[in-house]
C-alpha cells in the first residue's frame, strides 16, 4: 500500500508533543519530509480519481442555495497536511479546491465554481453557495499508522422555492360548471409541498379540501367556492404564497325568502295592523345581485328590495309576490305570501248590566263587534268562586241579583292584535234611589191621555209596567201608556210597578183620573160705573190638568190680547180684569170654564155695574164778548146737592149766523165740546178762538164721573158794557182762559 511505502514520513496517528517531535528529527530531515509528501500528494490524488471512493459518505451536509456551510476535515483541527478535493455530481472527475502541507494553506481558484471558499485550519468554508458546489468533498490526511485516511462528504445543495404563479381556468364560473386552478413553482429544491387557501369576509381563511399537490380540481363549482385563493409552495428551505386570485361563481337567483317588520303571523300568512307601517324586504341569493320586482295581487306595484307601506289600511289585505330576477343568467325565482291587515271594530267596547230572568238575574253583558280578527273579550272574576269567562266579540256572565251588592263593579279586559296594550271596560251594578214617579198629561186637543211612570237610574234600568190587563208593554226607566180622551176614565185609578234584580220587592206608585173642579169667591159682584175689577177663579181638582178659560156676558171667550179685559194664571188661580166698566155695557154674567181629557166644568160670576147719582143742576151767571168778539167770558152758578167730579162746557151756531157757516166750520144744531175737564171747583173760564162773523150759543153740564147733569139754560154772550142776567144763589166765580177746542157730544 502507498501507506506503507511511506513509512516513516506519514504523520503518526498519536499526536506528539512539538518539542519531542524536534528532538527526535532534525530539520533536513523533516524538509526532506515535507518534499517527499509533495512527491507523493500526486499519487493519492490520482487514486482517489481512478475510483478508489468509498461507496457511502461518511457524513452527507445540506447548504442552501446563496448560503454557507462548514465541512470538517478531522477531529483534530490543526493539521499541517491535508488536501480537500471536490467531486461534482455525477462525475467521476476530482478537483482540489484546497490544501496544506506544513501549515502553509492554498485555496485553488478552481473553487470559485463552488462559492465563495476559505479555510479555517482544516475546516472547509463556502460562503455564497452555487448549485455546482453539490458534490462529494475528499478531505484527505497522511496518517503516521494508518496512512492516508480520506472523509467523504456529501454535499447538498437545496434551491429556496420561488413565488408560486397562481392560474384559474375561469374567474367568473357558472355555479355547476368545472374550474381548475394550478400553482406553478420554478424553482425550489424538491419534494415541495402544496398549501392550498381561501379566504372571504364570512369564514376568513380556511384550507382549500379539493387542492391535490399544485392544483385544484372543482368538477362542478358551487357557491361555497367564492373567495380569494392563495397556493403556497413549500420546501425544507422556505415556503412561498401565490398573489391572490379570485374566483367568483355565478348563480341564483334562489327562491326569495320575505321578511315583514313589524312581524306578525295571522292563519293563512302574515299580519299587520292598520295604520302601521309596515317593511317588506325581499332576499334571495344570487350573483350577481338579483333585481327585484313586486306584485299586489298579481299587479305590479313597486321596484327594489325593500318595499315599504306607510300606513297600510285594510284595503290593502291580499297577496304580495316577489319576484327575483338574475339579469345575467336571464334567471327568476318568485314567492307570494298572503299578508292580513287587522283593524280594530268601530267605536268603543260596550259594557252594562242587563236584567235577566224576570228580573231576578243581572246578565253582566261585554260587547265590541266587528274588526279583524273579532276583539278577545274576558269578564275578570269577581270571588275566589269564580272563574274568567271568554268569548270573542261578545261575551255575557250571569249572577243572581240576589247575590249582588249595590254599586259592584265588574271589569271587562278586550285584547285585540290592534291594542298596544289590553283594554278595560268596566260597569257597575246599582239599584236607582228612591220610588216609581206617576204622572198624566194629554195632548194639545185633549184627544189622548198619556200616563207616565217613571223610575230613572240604575244599571240595569228599572223595569216599569202599568197595570192594563196587558194592554201596554213593559218599559225600562220610563213607561208612557197613551189612552184615547173618554168621560169614563174620571175617577178610575192607574198602578205603575217597578221591578229591579236588587230589589227582594217591587215598587209601586198610583194616580187617579178626574175632572177639573172650580171654585170662586163670590157669584155676584156690584161695582160703580167706570171702575175695575177682579173676578178670581180656583182650579181644585184636574187630573190630567185642565187650562182655565174666561167667557164675557155675551158668552165670547176672552182672548189674552184683548185690551178691555186682563187674563192673569197663577198656579191654579185664573184672574179676570174688567178695565173701565159702563153701566149699560158690561153688566152680566161672566163664565170661567176648565176641560180636561176626562171631563169639563163651569163657575159664574154675575157683575152689577152701578152709574153715579146725577149731578146738581148748572145756571149761566155771565156770558160776554170781549171787544173783539174773539173771546167770551162765562160765569156759572149750581143749583141743588149732590156729587161732582167737574163740568162739561158746550157751545153752538146760533141760526142767526146760518148763512155764514162754510163747508170746513162749525155745523148748525151740533153742540161742540169746548172743555170737558174743568174742575169741579172752578165757576169760570174764558174761551177764545171765536169767529167775529158768527153769533155763538153757549150751556154748560155738571158731571159725576160718568153721570151728566142735565144742562144749563143756553145763551148766547151779550156785548161789552152790556150787563147779563143774574141769578139767584150767584157763587163767586173763578175765571180762567181756556182755548176752544172743536169736539162733538
Amino acid at each position: 500500500m502507498i501507506a506503507d511505502s511511506l513509512g516513516g514520513l506519514f504523520i503518526s496517528s498519536r499526536q506528539a508533543d512539538p518539542e519531542e517531535r524536534h528532538g527526535e528529527m532534525d530539520y533536513g530531515l523533516l524538509r526532506a519530509s515535507y518534499f517527499w509528501v509533495l512527491l507523493i500528494f500526486p499519487c493519492i490524488l490520482l487514486t482517489v480519481v481512478h475510483g478508489q471512493f468509498r461507496s457511502k459518505a461518511d457524513e452527507t451536509v445540506k447548504g442552501v442555495l446563496g448560503g454557507s456551510v462548514q465541512l470538517e476535515c478531522a477531529e483534530f483541527s490543526s493539521l499541517l497536511y491535508f488536501i480537500w478535493n471536490f467531486v461534482k455530481l455525477n462525475t467521476s472527475l476530482s478537483l482540489p479546491i484546497a490544501s496544506s502541507f506544513g501549515g502553509s494553506s492554498n485555496v485553488h481558484a478552481i473553487s470559485a465554481r463552488l462559492g465563495d471558499v476559505s479555510l479555517a485550519n482544516s475546516t472547509l468554508v463556502i460562503k455564497n453557495l452555487q448549485t455546482f458546489a453539490e458534490g462529494t468533498y475528499v478531505c484527505q490526511v497522511p496518517y503516521e499508522e494508518e496512512g492516508v485516511q480520506p472523509i467523504y462528504i456529501d454535499l447538498v445543495i437545496l434551491i429556496p422555492v420561488s413565488k408560486p404563479l397562481l392560474r384559474i381556468n375561469n374567474s367568473a364560473a357558472v355555479e355547476g360548471s368545472p374550474v381548475m386552478l394550478t400553482c406553478l413553482v420554478r424553482n425550489g429544491t424538491g419534494p415541495i409541498d402544496y398549501i392550498w387557501q381561501r379566504n372571504t369576509i364570512q369564514e376568513g381563511t380556511v384550507p382549500v379540501s379539493e387542492g391535490n399537490g399544485s392544483a385544484v380540481s372543482l368538477s362542478s363549482v358551487n357557491r361555497t367556492h367564492i373567495g380569494w385563493y392563495t397556493c403556497t409552495g413549500k420546501n425544507e428551505v422556505n415556503q412561498e404564497t401565490s398573489d391572490r386570485v379570485y374566483l367568483d361563481v355565478i348563480y341564483g337567483p334562489d327562491d326569495p325568502v320575505i321578511n315583514i317588520q313589524p312581524f306578525a303571523i295571522s292563519e293563512t300568512g302574515f299580519a299587520a295592523n292598520e295604520q302601521e307601517e309596515v317593511t317588506m324586504t325581499c332576499l334571495a341569493s344570487s350573483n350577481p345581485p338579483c333585481q327585484y320586482i313586486w306584485f299586489y295581487n298579481n299587479s305590479q306595484i313597486y321596484s327594489g328590495q325593500m318595499y315599504v307601506i306607510s300606513k297600510i289600511s285594510r284595503s290593502q289585505t291580499g297577496t304580495y309576490t316577489c319576484l327575483a330576477q338574475n339579469s345575467h343568467l336571464n334567471t327568476r325565482t318568485q314567492l307570494t305570501i298572503s299578508l292580513t291587515v287587522y283593524y280594530l271594530p268601530n267605536g268603543a267596547p260596550t259594557c252594562t248590566a242587563l236584567a235577566w230572568n224576570n228580573y231576578k238575574d243581572v246578565a253582566l253583558w261585554c260587547s265590541w263587534t266587528g274588526g279583524l280578527p273579532p276583539a278577545r273579550l274576558r269578564w275578570l272574576k269577581s270571588s275566589e268562586a269564580e272563574s274568567d269567562i271568554e268569548s270573542y266579540s261578545n261575551v255575557t256572565r250571569l249572577k243572581r241579583g240576589a247575590d249582588i251588592r249595590n254599586s259592584s263593579t265588574y271589569t271587562c279586559v278586550i285584547s285585540h292584535p290592534g291594542l298596544r296594550g289590553d283594554a278595560v271596560c268596566r260597569t257597575t251594578v246599582s239599584v236607582p234611589a228612591g220610588e216609581p214617579n206617576c204622572s198624566v198629561v194629554a195632548t194639545a186637543q185633549n184627544e189622548y191621555i198619556m200616563l207616565s211612570c217613571e223610575l230613572v237610574g240604575g244599571l240595569p234600568r228599572v223595569k216599569l209596567d202599568w197595570d192594563t190587563n196587558g194592554l201596554s208593554d213593559s218599559k225600562e226607566s220610563t213607561n208612557i201608556y197613551v189612552i184615547k180622551s173618554n168621560a169614563s176614565y174620571n175617577g178610575k185609578l192607574f198602578t205603575c210597578t217597578a221591578l229591579h234584580p236588587l230589589n227582594a220587592e217591587a215598587k209601586h206608585c198610583q194616580l187617579r183620573l178626574e175632572s177639573p173642579s172650580l171654585e170662586t169667591e163670590r157669584h155676584q159682584v156690584s161695582i160703580m160705573e167706570g171702575s175695575s175689577i177682579q173676578l178670581p177663579c180656583l182650579l181644585t181638582a184636574s187630573n190630567p190638568s185642565s187650562k182655565v178659560f174666561w167667557y164675557d156676558n155675551k158668552n165670547t171667550a176672552i182672548s189674552q190680547d184683548s185690551q178691555k179685559y186682563g187674563v192673569k194664571q197663577e198656579a191654579h188661580w185664573s184672574n179676570l180684569t174688567i178695565r173701565d166698566t159702563e153701566w149699560n155695557v158690561d153688566g152680566g154674567n161672566y163664565q170661567c170654564s176648565a176641560v180636561n181629557a176626562v171631563g169639563s166644568t163651569t163657575v159664574a160670576v154675575k157683575l152689577q155695574v152701578m152709574k153715579h147719582p146725577t149731578p146738581p143742576n148748572v145756571t149761566i151767571s155771565k156770558l160776554m164778548y170781549s171787544k173783539q168778539r174773539t173771546e167770551v167770558d162765562v160765569e156759572w152758578m149750581t143749583k141743588g146737592s149732590g156729587n161732582l167730579t167737574g163740568f162739561i162746557v158746550q157751545r153752538q151756531v146760533s141760526k142767526r149766523s146760518a148763512g155764514k157757516v162754510t163747508e170746513n166750520g162749525p155745523k148748525l144744531d151740533n153742540w161742540d165740546i169746548v172743555i170737558n175737564d174743568i174742575e169741579p171747583e172752578i165757576r169760570g173760564h174764558k174761551l177764545g178762538g171765536l169767529d167775529p162773523s158768527i153769533v155763538y150759543a153757549f150751556r154748560i153740564l155738571a158731571v159725576n164721573h160718568r153721570t151728566t147733569g142735565f144742562p144749563s139754560e143756553v145763551k148766547t154772550p151779550g156785548s161789552a158794557n152790556v150787563s147779563s142776567n143774574t141769578t139767584t144763589n150767584q157763587q163767586t166765580p173763578t175765571s180762567v182762559t181756556i182755548q176752544i177746542i172743536s169736539g162733538h157730544t
